[in-house]
């Protein structure tokens, strides 16, 4: 969702998200909020961090176990105590500004969104305040107008990206099928994350003389609309960024574009795992590590979001989805021959739905 749509929407609930903050401070009166001058009875110091995750996706999941294991090793370490409050938004906004205010309510002391709605959703809600906010899995955060430059972020937000190298999906793209003259770029058009991928792969693509075809939706139903559209319009292989609309829609379009022998070109490895042909992008599980060291930094170190650059990633890891290997008639040397510059980090994955 655009950051103006979110915005609007946080506006529109302004008068419920204070009623629920009022109502949530009732039901809590008589707990104390664990804050950072709150010791707990051995001294022990206390520190509560409020996580939102966008949606149930395996790649995203696996970040938000990775920020919690990272926490939980850094509290063994210096002596501290972190009190996790863990929600899912479940791609709705609504529920969204629900959470965001739950968490004002109960005083956490930082704030960790996961994907660029999410983020930009924390940042609205906590203009003007000290809550300091660390994003992980946005794409592009400068684009989203979440930070000013990723070396100096220039607010109460910084964080990690899991910016994708567009080209070197393209590569892959030409790698496997060196005469392909019609690719197809399938993306929900609201989501910031998918934008600046999109026009790399236009650029990229018009420059090699490669007739692009496009699609948008913005849920199940329009994103299987679309997929169908693709085939009739005779694309050769797909492309999508991380986009998460269209991630949560795969398990609803993979065997679309496997009964019409179009490889999927994805910005995740969970792409992959619920059907895409390939999945390519950063080591999530480093994406969730990373940000949890930052978040430790900033309460510990009492670090400033603000002069904290925003980390990027090196993209290298390549997942195959099995099923699809077969249609397409390739086998794990086959692609290790023509992914030859990520070969070593080449994995294969079965389609979620197949898993005993």
């Amino acid at each position: 969702m655009k950051k103006t749509q979110i915005t609007k929407k946080l506006m529109s609930l302004g008068m419920a998200a204070a009623m629920a903050f009022a109502l949530v401070g009732c039901q809590k009166s008589g707990t104390q909020n664990a804050g950072s001058d709150t010791q707990a009875g051995d001294g022990t110091k206390e520190y509560t961090i409020g996580i939102c995750n966008y949606v149930d996706d395996a790649s995203l999941n696996q970040i938000v176990d990775n920020i919690q294991s990272e926490l939980d090793v850094i509290a063994e370490r210096e002596g501290v105590k972190f009190n996790i409050k863990y929600d899912n938004a479940n791609a709705d906004a609504n529920v969204l500004s629900q959470i965001i205010a739950n968490f004002q309510a109960d005083n956490v002391d930082l704030m960790i969104g996961v994907t660029t709605p999410v983020a930009m959703a924390m940042q609205g809600a906590t203009e003007g305040q000290d809550i300091p906010v660390v994003f992980s899995a946005v794409s592009d955060p400068v684009s989203a107008g979440l930070v000013a430059s990723l070396d100096a972020p220039g607010s109460n937000i910084t964080g990690t990206s899991d910016m994708l190298n567009t080209e070197a999906i393209m590569n892959m793209i030409l790698a496997a099928n060196p005469d392909i003259s019609k690719v197809g770029l399938l993306y929900d058009a609201g989501q910031d994350s998918s934008t600046t991928a999109i026009n790399d792969a236009k650029t990229f693509l018009e420059a090699k003389g490669i007739e692009i075809i496009e699609q948008t939706g913005t849920n199940v139903e329009e994103v299987t609309l679309a997929a169908n559209a693709l085939v009739s319009e005779g694309a050769e292989a797909v492309f999508t960024p991380t986009d998460n609309t269209i991630m949560t829609a795969e398990l609803s379009i993979y065997e679309i574009f496997r009964e019409a022998g179009i490889p999927h070109y994805c910005g995740a490895d969970s792409f992959a795992l619920n059907g895409a042909f390939l999945g390519f992008g950063v080591n999530y599980a480093n994406l969730g590590i990373e940000t949890a060291d930052m978040a430790a930094d900033i309460l510990l170190k009492q670090q400033d979001p603000a002069s904290i650059p925003v980390k990027t990633f090196d993209n290298g890891i390549v997942t195959l989805n099995e099923e699809m290997m077969e249609v397409m008639g390739m086998t794990l040397d086959d692609a290790k021959e023509a992914f030859g510059e990520y070969a070593s980090s080449i994995q294969t994955i079965k389609t979620a739905e197949n898993f005993d």
